[in-house]
């Protein structure tokens, strides 16, 4: 297995790329870079349906100078992972639990053996999802965890208990191996910077359009009734007020004001009820943060510094310089004047 790499986008540092398997039999595709004796920590990335470790080259980047070692993982069906279905554009898993052995076989035989602790996480949308259920199973190796726009619940779906109704139908009769009806076929990040709603960041996004058709085995097109029944049934786990508040590691929730794919207020809402976190809300970005413009992606490292330990002081610093940026929006739950390391101390079990 090898990295794949763009003019725009070109492989930081010098990486090991391997395969690692699951106890189910899924081969993964890994990447670990080594920020050397100086080391304060592991960083796991864990991306969002559909991506691939290429497109966080850029952010593995930034923590490596934060002096982290790193580590990306494809989710099994994405990526260069093992696909799960014979036509490999289709987005599909049978049940989200499944990907908690992807999370197994990352600590077994990536972080354990090689990567120096504490160990974070870095997850985006889907990724997000799957690491607080690990939490909440109480099974997370991670120290602290840090969710971007996690997967708490869709935005803008009407009927949302009916959709689920006729989506699990569907896959009760055999369809889960079949496209989600009415959503576009087409690889996701192929599509044009006007009708995307994931970053408003034009170069960003051309750059991951750019490593794709480079590479179109990382492609991925839109997901399978079977995924969408079983990301449904997660999702139906964390309205349960209960759920967020027997998850006890701590985790720093960023959400997007202008996502139109998850459910900011749903987030929020979540969020607020974790005994052992805090959420930030970005006004104006939109569901990829880490793929947003220089703006939005230098308030999420002032948050990630100070929530993060182990780095420097003085990146922490610039949080207060983030927040009150000029024509920023206030929110009342935004305690950051008021953030301390004992904020996000792990409670004792209930």
């Amino acid at each position: 297995m090898n990295l794949y790499s763009t003019p725009e986008s070109p492989v930081p540092g010098a990486p090991v790329v391997a395969a690692i398997t699951t106890k189910d039999g899924v081969v993964l595709r890994i990447a670990r870079w080594s920020a050397g004796s100086a080391s304060r920590g592991t960083i796991a990335i864990l991306p969002g349906r559909a991506e691939f470790i290429e497109r966080y080259f850029e952010t593995v980047g930034e923590l490596l100078e934060r002096r982290f070692d790193v580590v990306v993982m494809d989710w099994r069906g994405q990526g260069l992972s093992e696909r799960q279905l014979r036509d490999h554009r289709k987005g599909h898993v049978d049940d989200f639990d499944l990907y908690q052995a992807d999370l197994t076989a990352l600590a077994e035989s990536v972080l354990e053996p090689f990567c120096p602790k504490p160990w974070f996480a870095l997850g985006h949308s889907m990724g997000g999802a799957i690491l607080i259920a690990q939490a909440r199973a109480g099974l997370s190796p991670f120290s602290r965890i840090v969710v971007t726009t996690p997967m708490i619940a869709l935005a803008h779906l009407r009927f949302r208990r009916l959709t689920a109704f006729c989506v699990e139908c569907l896959d009760i009769l055999g369809f889960g191996g079949a496209y989600v009806p009415g959503v576009r076929r087409k690889p996701v990040f192929l599509q044009s910077f006007s009708q995307t709603a994931l970053t408003s960041d034009e170069a960003r996004h051309r750059r991951t359009a750019d490593i794709v058709r480079a590479a179109p085995d990382l492609a991925l097109g839109a997901p399978t009734i079977g995924w969408t029944n079983a990301a449904f049934r997660l999702m139906r786990q964390f309205e349960d007020a209960d759920y967020a508040r027997r998850t006890l590691t701590p985790i720093l929730v960023m959400a997007a004001g202008a996502d139109r794919l998850v459910d900011t207020s749903a987030i929020e809402t979540f969020a607020s009820r974790l005994k052992a976190g805090h959420c930030i809300t970005l006004p104006y970005a939109r569901h990829e943060i880490l793929m947003e413009r220089d703006a939005f992606r230098a308030q999420f490292w002032a948050a990630f510094d100070a929530f993060i330990p182990g780095v420097d002081d003085r990146l922490a610093q610039s949080v207060a310089a983030a927040m009150n940026a000029p024509g920023r929006k206030r929110r009342a739950h935004w305690p950051w004047q008021r953030f301390s390391s004992k904020d996000f101390e792990r409670p004792a079990p209930p």
